[in-house]
């Protein structure tokens, strides 16, 4: 096929003739993506909001961090939905994302009704305020 085109518009396309002449090293890493492949990523997006919520001291970042956990609990079930043939999983995760809005929604404004008051994000200065 590069023959062909390079027969009709041979100095156009020069970069075509470099092409066909190299070889292409084997990809290590083809293959099928398995359920392990999708487990993983949801693995350690879920391992990244944990340990961002527990180091971090900033609300917005702590709120960020679990809409990360969720989004990992949202590709495990749609994997092992696509892996099981079963839809469920998938409309389960389309209600998960629902609440997840609208918590997310509540977050924010919460969020922004204790920075008028206090003038901080910082978690461990709310901490003091229990009663």
């Amino acid at each position: 096929m590069i023959d062909q085109m390079l027969s009709v518009f041979p100095e156009s396309l020069p970069h075509l003739a470099l092409a066909a002449d190299t070889t292409v090293a084997p990809d290590i890493f083809a293959g099928p993506i398995s359920l392990y492949h999708y487990l993983f990523v949801a693995g350690s997006l879920f391992a990244l909001g944990v340990i961002g919520f527990l180091t971090r001291r900033n609300m917005i970042v702590m709120f960020l961090c679990t809409e990360m956990m969720f989004q990992a609990a949202g590709i495990a079930l749609i994997a092992f939905s696509k892996f099981h043939l079963n839809h469920t999983g998938e409309v389960f995760v389309i209600f998960v994302l629902t609440i997840a809005a609208a918590e997310a929604a509540l977050a924010l404004a919460l969020v922004v009704l204790l920075f008028r008051r206090r003038e901080t994000l910082n978690a461990e200065d709310w901490a003091l305020l229990r009663g």
